[in-house]
């Protein structure tokens, strides 16, 4: 996470918009068989013009500030894409997108757009869970002969595995906001009661077992 302003302003917007959901005592269910006390859907702010405007602003600061060598941007599919457009225009560099695995017919491209050798590119991601995706991405770009000099988020949920997975491929990772500015945010905002943070602190250190 970057600036602690830029954290909080986009937690609250997250908020504002329901694109984040908190249930702490009607926990969702995510594909993964995790039980969680939030849901995240980042692509809720793009309906929302001011919004959206502003992410896309941040997006392209922090870009600029920690990946100055950047030659194009890619979204990675399918949540990464409008944002990683947006950023692009933005900063009037090329883009490209990257999908989770080749298509099955046609060319078989897992990359969209004009990718050039050597290419120094940065990654665009609307969500950092346990990174997975998103380093798969980045793999692709690299297999096809490009440089990956980092992933530009909106949201991560902080959580061990994700930062050991980018330590060790390499990649550095910056977001605009983080979970615990969203909970700091929820509080302060009255998305939740008070009573409620020690269960969202709790899930937030062991996700994988919490509510089982």
């Amino acid at each position: 996470m970057d600036s602690t302003n830029t954290a909080h302003q986009v937690a609250s917007f997250l908020l504002e918009t329901e694109a984040v959901k908190l249930r702490p005592a009607q926990p969702f269910k995510w594909s993964s068989g995790w039980n969680s006390p939030i849901y995240c859907d980042n692509r809720v702010t793009l309906s929302f013009p001011y919004i959206r405007s502003y992410i896309k602003q941040e997006l392209a600061e922090l870009i600029k500030l920690h990946f100055p060598s950047a030659e194009a941007i890619a979204g990675v599919a399918t949540a990464g894409i409008a944002q990683g457009a947006l950023v692009a225009d933005l900063l009037e560099m090329p883009f490209l997108y990257v999908r989770p695995e080749p298509k099955k017919h046609g060319m078989g491209n897992q990359i969209e757009g004009k990718l050039l050798a050597g290419q120094k590119v940065v990654l665009v991601e609307d969500l950092i869970s346990t990174g997975g995706s998103s380093l798969k991405a980045a793999e692709a770009v690299k297999a096809a002969g490009a440089e990956v000099v980092g992933m530009a988020a909106i949201f991560t949920y902080g959580f061990a595995l994700a930062e050991e997975n980018f330590r060790k491929a390499g990649i550095a990772l910056h977001c605009l906001s983080d979970y615990n500015a969203l909970t700091e945010a929820a509080l302060a905002n009255g998305y939740i009661p008070e009573s409620a943070m020690e269960t969202l602190a709790q899930w937030r250190q062991s996700p994988e077992t919490w509510g089982v």
